[in-house]
């Protein structure tokens, strides 16, 4: 892409996705996600009320009476965003390809958090970890984001979320929030995403086409499969073939339902053919009850 049109497509995205960081998101992503990371402060004797998770033993049995720790807020959090840029997201039939959608989603998450002084950092992966953007702050910093997120061009097309999030649990030492952007085409990363959760505050943005969960009755089509690079005919008129697939698409939902539930990890379903506003304040809303 020429260093032109990917500085208007840039100052695009961030006029946009800044504004509707400033304008809506703001308030309800810091009071979604603050206080997910406390620092030791002190310890004072257990009072009735008190979450018997925070009692310190080795106080309590020093003094033989109950002692609690407390904790502070701490102010600055750590975002990391994990975006998937395997092949299967160069995909679209609404509004926009899936990888458009989820660019424009990482960049308000993004100025949400430098809006409250935190940091953000960024995870590209397709079945490896093809970037790392170490966290920092700043609007050069987010620019620099959106810019990769435009032009990256991965090495592969194929797609392994158990291993993002390995790197991720390896990589960030402090606890952090999670944003892990991907359409979850991909199997067997129920163990790392428990462990990347029990370590940090993971989220999953699942963004999707809505021609993805059935396919149309059009005859004999050549479709290209961009992840594994085959190509073949199919008979979209084969009654069993659409069904098949339609079952197929309904179980893998009902995987990854269950697995985010099994987790303890929140999820917001995004399609391609409707504004992303409304699932994201719907999921804020839903941690702000919570926390």
């Amino acid at each position: 892409m020429e260093a032109s049109e990917l500085f208007k497509k840039v100052r695009k995205i961030e006029i946009k996705t800044r504004g509707l960081s400033s304008q809506i998101f703001s308030g309800h992503y810091h009071s979604s996600f603050k206080g997910r990371g406390m620092a030791f402060s002190e310890v004072r004797e257990y009072q009735y009320g008190d979450d018997i998770r925070n009692i310190d033993w080795n106080v309590t049995a020093r003094f033989n009476h109950p002692y609690v720790k407390i904790f502070d807020e701490e102010r600055e959090l750590t975002v990391m965003l994990l975006v998937d840029v395997s092949g299967s997201n160069e995909f679209g039939t609404q509004k926009q390809l899936k990888e458009e959608q989820m660019t424009e989603i990482a960049a308000v998450l993004a100025f949400s958090a430098i809006q409250n002084n935190d940091k953000v950092g960024v995870i590209f992966f397709s079945d490896h970890v093809e970037k790392f953007i170490p966290p920092k702050k700043g609007t050069s910093h987010i620019l620099r984001i959106i810019r990769e997120l435009i032009d990256f061009k991965p090495k592969s097309q194929k797609t392994n979320i158990a291993e993002v999030l390995r790197f991720l649990t390896n990589a960030i030492k402090k606890r952090c929030t999670t944003f892990i952007i991907s359409d979850f085409i991909d199997k067997g990363f129920d163990d790392a995403l428990k462990i990347a959760n029990n370590k940090h505050d993971v989220v999953a943005l699942r963004v999707y086409d809505k021609r993805e969960t059935e396919i149309p009755k059009i005859g004999m089509v050549k479709v290209f499969n961009k992840e594994t690079g085959k190509k073949m005919w199919v008979d979209t008129s084969d009654p069993k073939l659409r069904n098949n697939y339609k079952i197929w698409w309904k179980q893998n939902e009902q995987y990854l339902n269950n697995l985010f539930l099994r987790s303890g990890v929140d999820v917001a379903t995004i399609s391609t053919d409707q504004d992303y506003v409304k699932p994201l304040m719907n999921l804020f809303k839903k941690r702000e009850a919570r926390f």
